[in-house]
C-alpha cells in the first residue's frame, strides 16, 4: 500500500494585470481548473480496502467481547445509566430512590420518582444509552453499554474514511483506523455507559461531512466556472465571471454537518468549541478554492457566497437539530424547569415563547454549573496532562483473593483504567509538532486540517485553570491526533517516486512502530477490560505512581 501522495501544488493565481489573449479562458478550462482544485485521481486495488474494513471489525471485537463485564455501575454510569432510563419512560430525567444503582446491577431496576432531576448535560447521548435499552433490556449491562460499544466502532470506520478523503493511502486511513481501534482511552470510553464517545462521533461525523463538502464544492465550483476549449465565451466575459466566481448551490454534505454539530453539542456543551473549528475550517477551505481558481474578488465573494450560506447550514441547522433534541422536555409538564416562564412572568428573554424561555432559563443554570464546577477530584487531570498521560482515570477497582473472580494467587487486581497506549500518544506530541510545520511552511491542508480540529477541541480548556477536568475529556480530539501520527508515519513510508531501498527502511520502521503498539496495547489490556490479574502484574503496568 502506498505511503502519502505528494501534495498537489497549486499555482498561484494569475495577476490581475493585462493578459495575453486567451490567458484567461485557458485557466478557465475545465481540465487546469480540475488540476488546481482536485486531487489527483489515485488508482487503488480492489483488495487493498479490505485493510480498513478489516480493522473496523477488530475495533468492534475489541469493543463488543465482555461487553457486560463488569455487572457493576461503574463511575458516572451511576448518572447516565439512570437518567437514560427515565429519559425511555418518560421523556426527561427524574430523580430516584436510595438503592437504585444496587438494583439496576440486579436487573430489577425501580421506577423513578416523581420529582424531576437536575442534570446539567443535553439529552443527546443518553436518547443514544436509552436506545440500547430499548434494543436489549435494562436488566443487564449489555443494555447500558451496548449504543457506546457501537458509537465507538462507527467512529473507528469514519477514521478510516477520514483517513482517506485527507491523504488518498489506504495504508494512512489503516493506520490511523488501527490506532483508534487498539488505544486504551478510545477503548474504554466505548464499553462504558458514558456520554463522550457519542460526543467524538458526532464531531467526527461532521468532519467527514465537511471533507466531502470540500471535494464537492470544488467539483461544482469547476462546473460552473469552467470554460470548455473551443467555447465561443469571448475573453472579456470570462474575465467578469472570474470577477467573484458563482454561487454553489445547496451544500447538502454542509447541512449534513450542521445535523452531525447539533447532535454534538446536544450531547456535551464542549462540543460547541469543536463546532466553532468546524466552521472556520469549512469557510478557510472554500475561499483558498476561489482564490486557487483564480477569482479575483475571492475573499469578498467567499465571505456572501460561501460563509453566510455555511453559517446557516452549520450553525441554522444545528441550532435546529439541538432545540429538537429537547422534544422529551418540550412534551413533559414535569421536567425541570419547564414551568419556569409560567412561574416568572416578565422575567427571563422576554419575547420568547415560554417553553423556549423556560429552556433558556434552565441552559442559564447550567451554564452557572458548569462555570462554578471546581470540586477537587482525585483523578482530576489537567489538560497539559492529557498528551503526556499524566493522569489517567480509574474508573473501577477490586482486589479478589485466591478463589474468587479466578484468582489463583494470593492477591489480584480488577482494574479499567482509562490509561492510552503510550507509544501512540507520546509520539502523538512529536506528530503534532512535524503537522503544525507541514502546515505552516509547506502550506499542507492535509495535516492543518486535523491539527486545527484537534487545537479547537484541546486547547479552549488552558482558559478554564480553576475547573475539575479529567483525561477522558481528550477523547473528542483523540481522532484528530491518530490521523496526524498516521499522516506523518505515511510520510516515513515514502511517495510512489521513492527509490525501493527508501520504501522498503520505511516500511521497516513503520512495521515495528506498528507491532510496538499492538505488544503495549496487550500488555495493557488487561487494565482495560476489568480482567483478574495478580496485584505484581497490575503494579507492574502501573508505570508511574500518578496511574494508580
Amino acid at each position: 500500500m502506498a505511503g502519502v501522495s505528494s501534495p498537489v501544488r497549486a499555482p498561484s493565481p494569475a495577476p490581475w494585470a493585462p493578459a495575453p489573449v486567451g490567458t484567461v479562458r485557458r485557466a478557465l478550462e475545465p481540465a487546469a481548473l480540475r488540476a488546481r482544485l482536485l486531487p489527483a485521481p489515485v488508482a487503488v486495488p480492489r483488495a487493498a480496502w479490505l485493510a480498513p474494513v478489516l480493522v473496523v471489525l477488530l475495533g468492534a471485537v475489541l469493543r463488543f467481547w465482555d461487553l457486560g463485564h463488569p455487572d457493576a455501575i461503574v463511575f458516572d454510569e451511576t448518572y447516565y445509566v439512570k437518567d437514560s432510563w427515565s429519559l425511555l419512560l418518560h421523556g426527561y430525567e427524574r430523580q430516584w430512590p436510595e438503592g437504585a444503582d444496587d438494583a439496576f446491577v440486579a436487573g430489577t431496576p425501580p421506577e423513578p420518582l416523581e420529582g424531576p432531576s437536575y442534570v446539567v448535560h443535553p439529552p443527546v447521548g443518553k436518547w443514544a444509552i436509552a436506545a440500547g435499552m430499548a434494543l436489549f433490556g435494562v436488566e443487564d449491562p449489555v443494555g447500558w453499554r451496548f449504543s457506546a460499544a457501537v458509537a465507538g466502532t462507527l467512529s473507528i470506520a469514519l477514521v478510516c474514511a477520514a483517513g482517506w478523503l485527507l491523504f488518498r493511502s489506504v495504508a494512512v486511513a489503516t493506520l490511523a483506523g488501527l490506532f483508534l481501534a487498539v488505544d486504551g482511552l478510545h477503548l474504554v470510553q466505548s464499553r462504558l455507559a458514558l456520554l463522550d464517545v457519542f460526543l467524538m462521533l458526532f464531531v467526527l461525523l461532521a468532519f467527514v461531512a465537511l471533507l466531502l463538502d470540500r471535494e464537492h464544492g470544488r467539483r461544482r465550483l469547476v462546473a460552473r466556472l469552467g470554460v470548455a476549449p473551443g467555447s465561443p465565451l469571448p475573453e472579456e466575459q470570462a474575465r467578469r465571471r472570474l470577477s467573484g466566481g458563482p454561487w454553489l448551490g445547496v451544500r447538502w454534505w454542509r447541512i449534513a454537518a450542521g445535523l452531525a454539530c447539533g447532535l454534538a453539542v446536544g450531547t456535551k456543551w464542549n462540543g460547541l468549541f469543536l463546532v466553532a473549528g468546524l466552521g472556520v475550517l469549512s469557510v478557510l477551505w472554500d475561499l483558498n478554492a476561489r482564490r486557487v481558481a483564480g477569482v479575483r474578488h475571492w475573499l469578498r465573494a467567499g465571505v456572501l457566497k460561501d460563509g453566510l450560506p455555511a453559517f446557516l447550514a452549520v450553525v441554522g441547522t444545528g441550532a435546529v437539530v439541538y432545540t429538537a433534541s429537547w422534544a422529551g422536555w418540550f412534551a413533559s409538564s414535569g421536567g425541570y424547569s419547564r414551568t419556569w416562564a409560567q412561574e416568572h412572568p416578565g422575567e427571563g428573554i422576554a419575547w420568547l415563547p415560554a417553553p423556549l424561555r423556560s429552556l433558556w432559563a434552565y441552559h442559564a443554570s447550567a451554564f452557572e454549573f458548569h462555570q462554578g464546577l471546581g470540586s477537587p477530584h482525585s483523578y482530576e487531570a489537567l489538560p497539559w496532562l492529557w498528551l503526556t498521560l499524566g493522569r489517567p482515570t480509574s474508573y473501577y477497582y477490586e482486589s479478589p483473593g485466591r478463589g474468587t473472580a479466578g484468582c489463583t494467587v494470593e492477591h489480584c487486581s480488577q482494574a479499567i483504567l482509562n490509561i492510552g497506549n503510550p507509544l501512540l500518544w507520546w509520539t502523538g506530541i512529536a506528530a503534532l509538532v512535524v503537522a503544525a510545520w507541514l502546515w505552516a511552511v509547506r502550506r499542507d491542508w492535509r495535516f492543518g486540517a486535523p491539527l486545527g480540529i484537534f487545537a479547537a477541541g484541546y486547547l479552549p480548556w488552558f482558559l478554564f485553570p480553576e475547573r475539575t477536568m479529567y483525561f477522558f475529556y481528550a477523547l473528542p480530539v483523540e481522532p484528530f491526533l491518530v490521523l496526524v501520527l498516521a499522516g506523518v508515519l505515511g510520510l516515513v513510508l515514502g511517495r510512489p517516486g521513492d527509490s525501493v531501498a527508501r520504501r522498503r527502511a520505511g516500511v521497516v520502521v513503520v512495521g515495528v512502530f506498528v507491532a510496538t503498539v499492538l505488544a503495549l496495547s496487550a500488555h495493557f489490556a488487561p487494565l482495560w477490560y476489568g480482567q483478574t490479574i495478580p496485584y505484581a502484574q497490575w503494579r507492574e503496568r502501573m508505570w508511574f505512581d500518578a496511574w494508580i
